[in-house]
């Protein structure tokens, strides 16, 4: 049902904000699609829990960093944070990811996104993840590695499972996919050993006390932290100047475009940067740009008389080489930045490197 609508119509409607008759017979419909998707994850976790799906063990550690819900919970840059906690403290980690929405040249928004934030670290991008596993053990070049996007993924052990929360849809509306945005029960959580409340900024403290509550309450072993997504600087495509002062944004008009699972998560990022969004354009989750696009975005920034256009990095690495160099759009560059957790969770880190035979 969301491929035959965007994702903003598709969050309108299973949040329950977009009202009438039409939006909750869509709803209606959605529920009982839902029970089978639901009992189909349900199962599977089953088997493997009770062993009759086997785990594959391998000798060097592995992390998983992962969402519970559909769409873009910022994990490119928890990603990119541990890649260089790693490489500071002399271990080589590599990165495999599944590779969801590749171009033609085998590679996805993700992959082109931590080449450019961590151009020394080994991303291998391959459907079975044992297959690229193995492959790095055999090449000997990594000590560690970081499975992408990997809490659903039950076919390798790993060490460590981090899971972000999106603060805007920690839950996904309540409903597994495709009544909503979660991609199993929350239940799963209990699974995790780290979970993250991710864009924990963009809501109040008290909420964020109601979701930290939940969750240990499925699972209280868990070391909770919280981060926000921090935007550090501009990339511009079309200057030779490589870095931005993010502060340039503040007061102009913008007109926005991105192509991740929750659109709104970068309007209020350029907002709380001081930018005026005129317009947002939403592609789908991985969108492959063209020039079409590009010849569309342009022409919308003329009509609206914006002062730039601005873009996720995900977007950026895709775009760039569609670019002429008249076309003035920028990237933001996000990091993330700890508000709890940050020392407990470098200590696990830590002591979770130390026993390791490096």
């Amino acid at each position: 049902m969301s491929t035959l609508i965007d994702a903003t119509t598709f969050r309108e409607l299973v949040s329950g904000q977009r009202r009438g008759f039409e939006a909750a017979a869509i709803r209606g419909l959605l529920n009982l699609l839902e029970f089978p998707y639901f009992s189909a994850t349900q199962l599977r976790n089953f088997l493997y829990n009770s062993g009759v799906f086997p785990t594959h063990q391998f000798p060097i550690p592995i992390i998983s960093v992962g969402n519970l819900t559909l769409g873009g919970t910022g994990k490119s840059p928890l990603v990119a944070w541990l890649g260089r906690f790693f490489l500071e403290q002399g271990i080589r980690p590599g990165i495999i990811s599944r590779g969801y929405g590749q171009s033609a040249n085998g590679v996805n928004d993700e992959f082109l996104e931590l080449a450019f934030r961590l151009p020394s670290v080994p991303h291998r991008i391959n459907r079975n993840r044992i297959a690229a596993a193995q492959d790095f053990l055999d090449s000997g070049n990594v000590d560690l590695l970081i499975l992408d996007d990997a809490f659903q993924h039950r076919r390798i052990a790993r060490n460590l499972d981090i899971v972000l929360l999106d603060a805007l849809e920690p839950f996904g509306y309540e409903h597994i996919f495709p009544r909503g945005t979660l991609r199993e029960s929350v239940t799963a959580l209990q699974r995790a050993d780290v979970v993250f409340l991710s864009r924990a900024d963009l809501i109040e403290e008290t909420q964020r006390r109601i979701i930290h509550d939940r969750v240990w309450k499925l699972a209280p072993d868990i070391l909770w932290g919280e981060i926000v997504h921090e935007p550090q600087s501009l990339a511009a495509v079309s200057e030779t100047k490589t870095e931005i002062e993010i502060s340039a944004i503040r007061g102009k008009q913008v007109l926005a475009f991105c192509g991740i699972g929750n659109p709104n998560a970068f309007r209020q990022t350029l907002e709380s940067c001081g930018a005026e969004v005129v317009e947002l354009i939403p592609f789908p989750d991985h969108h492959q740009f063209n020039t079409e696009d590009i010849d569309h975005l342009e022409k919308t920034a003329r009509r609206k008389n914006v002062d730039l256009i601005l873009c996720t990095m995900k977007d950026f690495v895709k775009i760039k080489p569609l670019v002429s160099g008249t076309v003035p759009i920028q990237a933001v560059l996000i990091n993330i930045r700890f508000l709890s957790g940050e020392e407990t969770f470098r200590k696990l880190l830590n002591a979770f490197t130390t026993d390791m035979p490096f």
